[in-house]
């Protein structure tokens, strides 16, 4: 059994990690902190958590901490791991005591992202790093492509959720050298809490209400994550043409994408059959796969709905051929306060700690 504390704990991704970990196994205590909301209980600002901490109002018996929200240096004083939810830029001198100290601790920003590649962190969050030693005791926190790194990991960079709905879908055909180096187009959407709880006009409901619209057309900072995923990957560099869109829905994300095949791609796959190619390449992702507790390639034919992931840990995908079976559509669903997230960032915990990779988040997605 292990101590938890949340920095940050009153926004979206705090949250969502606090609602998480109350629910884990393993997790003995919670201690949640927040700045704008310091010695308050975490009770009055969302009511939804009543009962589960202090003395549970329906057992009797003590729950996972008071629920009073304290100062960040108290939460990581009171904790074996720390989950940062703060804005960009703020997590480096946690990461650096938790260092110090032998602690644990698992980044949601921006800030442990880009490996030792400062350069490119500070083009786009016009940031300099205050702690570059502690960059090098960082592991992107990516289950699927950096599984044996977080299980020694000291500090995890979580990644940024868009990102992780396209390189999950981007991965089996990454690795098996199969798509050509043109720009490969993503097309994303997602639901307001992407934009984070500070109210805003871009979120504000009259605005977002029935209307879908792009925005940071070529200039989204989770672009060059996305591009140094897919070079990770193969050891290739990819062009991406990367598109945000906002959703009036609270929560999910829709990634339609299309990657270019190699030329050569029916000779190597011996055949020029659609049918037959498309039982190829969705064998290809059901055998990649196979052993990812949280992502299922969905029947040929069918397409995933954001609200079958809702709540949960679970990333979508299905694999159609388009364009005279020259380019390869993939489209992915995930929750981006989950997978996208508080989930994915628990599921990191899990591995550094030796826990079961699904602690915590054997979530079953509501029916509607």
């Amino acid at each position: 059994m292990i101590k938890a504390g949340v920095i940050g704990a009153t926004g979206y991704a705090g949250i969502e990690l606090v609602r998480l970990l109350l629910a884990h196994p393993q997790i003995e205590k919670i201690t949640v902190s927040s700045v704008s909301f310091e010695g308050q209980n975490i009770t009055d600002i969302y009511p939804n958590l009543r009962g589960f901490f202090g003395t549970n109002y329906v057992s009797g018996k003590n729950c996972k901490g008071s629920g009073i929200l304290v100062d960040a240096d108290t939460a990581v004083t009171e904790s074996d791991i720390v989950f940062t939810a703060l804005p960009h830029g703020l997590a480096e001198k946690y990461a650096n005591r938790c260092i110090n100290e032998h602690k644990k601790l698992i980044d949601l920003s921006a800030d442990f992202r880009f490996d030792q590649d400062e350069t490119t962190f500070k083009k786009w969050y016009k940031k300099d790093w205050e702690y570059p030693e502690v960059h090098k005791e960082s592991v992107y926190g990516l289950p699927e492509l950096n599984r044996r790194k977080i299980k020694d990991a000291r500090v995890i960079g979580n990644p940024g959720c868009y990102v992780t709905s396209a390189t999950l879908a981007l991965l089996p055909v990454l690795k098996n050298d199969l798509i050509n180096q043109d720009p490969i187009i993503i097309d994303s959407k997602s639901g307001t809490t992407g934009a984070g709880r500070k109210p805003s006009m871009t979120n504000n409901a009259s605005e977002c209400s029935e209307s879908c619209s792009a925005y940071n057309i070529g200039a989204h900072r989770h672009q060059p994550e996305i591009e140094h995923n897919l070079t990770s990957a193969s050891g290739r560099n990819y062009g991406v043409i990367f598109t945000p869109h906002l959703l009036p829905m609270s929560r999910g994300i829709i990634s339609d994408i299309y990657a270019p095949l190699k030329s050569d791609i029916q000779d190597r796959l011996e055949t020029s059959n659609t049918e037959e190619l498309i039982n190829v390449f969705h064998n290809i992702y059901t055998d990649f796969f196979k052993n990812e507790p949280f992502v299922r390639i969905l029947p040929i034919g069918e397409t995933p709905k954001t609200k079958n992931v809702r709540g949960t840990n679970f990333c979508d995908i299905s694999v159609h051929l388009v364009h005279n079976n020259t380019m390869l559509q993939l489209i992915s669903v995930l929750d981006n306060t989950v997978k996208g997230a508080s989930g994915q960032a628990i599921q990191n915990m899990n591995i550094m700690y030796g826990f079961n990779e699904t602690d915590g988040l054997g979530l079953v997605p509501a029916a509607f």
